[in-house]
C-alpha cells in the first residue's frame, strides 16, 4: 500500500469511527431506511429542511468501514448546505463512484473534501454499494421533506 492509500484508508477509518451527525430528531421533515441487501449495511437518515437548506441532519445505522465513514463524512460536507448544494455534491460523488478507480478533477476533489478519500472504492464494485447507501437515503429524505 503506497503513501497515499495509506493517508486514506486512514481518513475513512476515523470518519468511521466519528460517526458524525449520529443521532436522532424529535420531528423530521424527511426520513428514509435504507439497506444494501449484499452485506447488510443500513441507514435511517432524518432531515430537516427550512428555506431550501439542510438545517438538521441525523442518523443511526450500522454496517462496514466504508458505509459508516461514507455517511458520517457526507452529513459533516452537507449539513447547513442549500439542497441544490447537495444535489451538486451528490452528483459529484456518483460520478467518482462510476469512475472504477479512474482519477476524478482536483476541482471535484475539492468540492468533496475528506469524501474524495473513498474514491478508491470505485474500484470495487461490490463496495459502490456501500459508499453510496447514506447518500441515497439523504436524497430519499430531502425529497420527502420538500413534498
Amino acid at each position: 500500500m503506497n503513501e497515499l492509500e495509506q493517508m486514506y484508508q486512514e481518513i475513512i477509518l476515523d470518519a468511521a469511527r466519528e460517526r458524525y451527525g449520529e443521532g436522532e430528531l424529535d420531528d423530521p421533515d424527511g426520513e428514509s431506511f435504507q439497506v444494501n441487501p449484499t452485506c447488510g449495511d443500513q441507514v435511517t437518515y432524518q432531515v430537516n429542511v427550512r428555506d431550501g437548506q439542510i438545517a438538521e441532519i441525523a442518523w443511526a445505522g450500522h454496517g462496514c468501514s466504508i458505509s459508516q465513514a461514507s455517511i458520517s463524512m457526507m452529513s459533516e460536507l452537507v449539513e447547513h448546505k442549500s439542497l441544490e448544494d447537495f444535489d451538486k455534491l451528490y452528483e459529484t460523488f456518483r460520478h467518482m463512484m462510476d469512475t472504477r478507480g479512474s482519477e476524478i478533477s482536483d476541482e471535484d476533489a475539492d468540492l468533496l473534501e475528506d469524501a474524495s478519500s473513498l474514491q478508491g472504492v470505485s474500484k470495487f464494485p461490490m463496495r459502490i454499494k456501500c459508499a453510496l447507501l447514506g447518500w441515497m437515503a439523504l436524497r430519499d429524505a430531502t425529497n420527502q421533506a420538500t413534498e
